[in-house]
């Protein structure tokens, strides 16, 4: 594949893998989270958190990439105090295209773990506590295993969603080549080169490619755990 792609297509493929893997693995924790809460929980502010979670699906992504920026730009309120605490600058870095996947994917994710937890029964729950078991090992022993397809489908449908990832990215950290300038900003960028269309098109070919590929792989490893569930 370096052949076939240029340096400038090479470097925007392996930071749109490396963007997408970092965004899909630390949002992870934080969806299991939220969808076990937003499944089984009832609370105040329920149906606020269920609608912040899906705020990026309806917003525009210019948008979302804007909040960001006020957020967590170096001026921002976090971004400002990541920066002066810590050192950590995430406005125009990689780390920044990262967050954005990962807020931008999210909803995915989410909601395909919560519809696993609302598949699984209560009192399946239930009678290993009243066993003795503890919550989070009822969680780890028998929650967990039952939801593991949603869980291995909506983390792989989130990497697929962070590769696509523009609007969002493009406004929170521009397009910097071999910086920030992921697969969807660089098929942007060749598009408005006279000349680029072919550097374009190839990346669209690498984009198919690794996104039917993640699909594949997750109905493939859903089928699997579910195989493992049932001893089939």
């Amino acid at each position: 594949m370096t052949d076939w792609l240029g340096p400038q297509e090479w470097d925007a493929l392996r930071l749109s893998l490396r963007v997408s893997a970092f965004a899909t693995l630390a949002s992870l924790p934080l969806a299991l989270l939220v969808a076990h809460a937003l499944a089984r929980w009832r609370f105040p502010g329920h149906g606020l958190l269920n609608g912040l979670v899906h705020l990026p699906l309806v917003l525009p992504p210019v948008v979302t990439g804007y909040l960001l920026l006020l957020t967590f730009g170096r001026r921002g309120w976090v971004g400002q105090a990541l920066d002066e605490w810590f050192g950590i600058v995430l406005a125009f870095r990689w780390t920044g295209a990262a967050l954005a996947a990962a807020v931008m994917a999210f909803p995915l994710m989410v909601r395909a773990i919560r519809l696993s937890v609302e598949a699984v029964d209560p009192r399946l729950e239930q009678a290993a506590g009243s066993l003795g078991a503890s919550r989070p090992w009822v969680w780890a022993t028998i929650t967990l295993p039952l939801i593991l397809p949603g869980v291995i489908a909506g983390a792989v449908l989130a990497f697929a969603k962070a590769m696509g990832e523009f609007g969002a990215t493009i406004t929170f950290v521009s397009n910097i080549p071999g910086q920030t300038q992921t697969l969807p900003s660089a098929i942007y960028s060749f598009l408005q080169v006279p000349g680029g269309e072919a550097q374009a098109a190839r990346l669209v070919i690498v984009s198919v490619a690794v996104a039917m590929s993640a699909l594949v792989l997750s109905e493939w490893l859903a089928r699997r755990a579910a195989r493992r569930m049932t001893g089939q």
